[in-house]
């Protein structure tokens, strides 16, 4: 499958399953569980933004965030 230039983020609250499925698929994918597990919601939302990713995040209050950002 191709990555269409996709890159995304994933949040510590999506299963590895969903991480392992991106990355087999070609994505280029970058984990939360990899950098660093206790980063911050509004750190998450900087390196997404400086690195142009998409999060995928089982949290409920990005949306909130990422407006106010």
């Amino acid at each position: 499958m191709k990555s269409d230039g996709l890159r995304f983020l994933v949040d510590m609250g999506v299963g590895i399953k969903v991480e392992e499925y991106l990355q087999k698929s070609g994505y280029n994918t970058t984990t939360i569980r990899k950098i660093d597990p206790c980063m911050s919601d509004h750190d998450i939302i900087n390196l997404a933004s400086s690195e142009d990713r998409i999060i995928i995040t089982m949290d409920k209050d990005f949306g909130e965030l990422v407006y106010h950002f």
